[in-house]
């Protein structure tokens, strides 16, 4: 089974459908998507419209919590700042972005034994939390096993990895970042969104049985930053994207 994981397109409607092209013609199982749909940019109905027509199950970011309590005004629809880019979402939009759920699980019977796949946004246990590559392994571990997850499917950081860490009862566990759609941070200004393979003989015994493909996708920056430039938005979300 091949499933697709995506995560912070942040409103880049250049980003989204250079990587929704690439993904179509993969030919996929399933496709999530781990949230942060909006933000840093001008496109946020666009993308929601996009990741809705689709039937793509997504979760919230902690951008797309932002919607709960905004308020907003013919002013705050011109003020430059950072917070233009929630302004622009429409109250279709907002309602969708309140009621998307903090996590999803999927549990798989693999040779008679339980694979727990679960996405979360930032952690388990916050979707404000960083789970960076070099996060004490330890504190890891313990959240895993709180959340009985064999494979922990995160975003928010904007930096991709893969992580395989060996539990107490000799079993392994995988931590995987997925990296930005839409405004990556490792220094490649390319999309990145992730293939996860799981076949019959995949096991928490044997790290190898779970593939996983980091997929980089090239995009028209430029109109990403020229967007930026020619909004109220701050131009240095521009140079972010040029620079990854």
């Amino acid at each position: 089974m091949k499933i697709a994981l995506f995560s912070d397109i942040h409103a880049n409607l250049p980003a989204l459908e250079a990587m929704l092209k690439d993904l179509d013609a993969r030919h996929v199982d399933a496709v999530y998507c781990l949230g942060d749909l909006v933000g840093y940019n001008v496109w946020p109905n666009e993308v929601i419209a996009e990741i809705r027509k689709r039937n793509i199950a997504t979760l919230a970011g902690n951008h797309d919590l932002k919607v709960k309590k905004l308020v907003t005004t013919e002013h705050s629809l011109s003020e430059p700042g950072k917070g233009y880019a929630y302004h622009l979402i429409d109250t279709d939009g907002r309602k969708y972005l309140a009621t998307l759920p903090a996590h999803i699980r999927l549990e798989f019977k693999l040779n008679d034994d339980a694979l727990n796949i679960v996405l979360a946004h930032g952690s388990t246990r916050s979707v404000d939390e960083y789970i960076l590559e070099d996060l004490d392994e330890t504190y890891v571990l313990e959240m895993m096993d709180e959340a009985k997850a064999d494979i922990l499917c995160v975003g928010h950081s904007h930096k991709p990895y893969h992580r395989i860490l060996e539990a107490d009862d000799n079993n392994y566990k995988h931590v995987i970042n997925l990296g930005s759609v839409g405004k990556p941070k490792d220094g490649n200004p390319n999309g990145c969104y992730v293939i996860l393979t799981l076949s019959e003989t995949s096991s928490v015994t044997d790290p190898s049985s779970v593939q996983v493909e980091f997929i980089r996708v090239a995009y028209d920056v430029e109109r990403a930053a020229r967007a930026v430039e020619d909004s109220p938005l701050p131009n240095e979300f521009a140079d972010m994207l040029r620079n990854g």
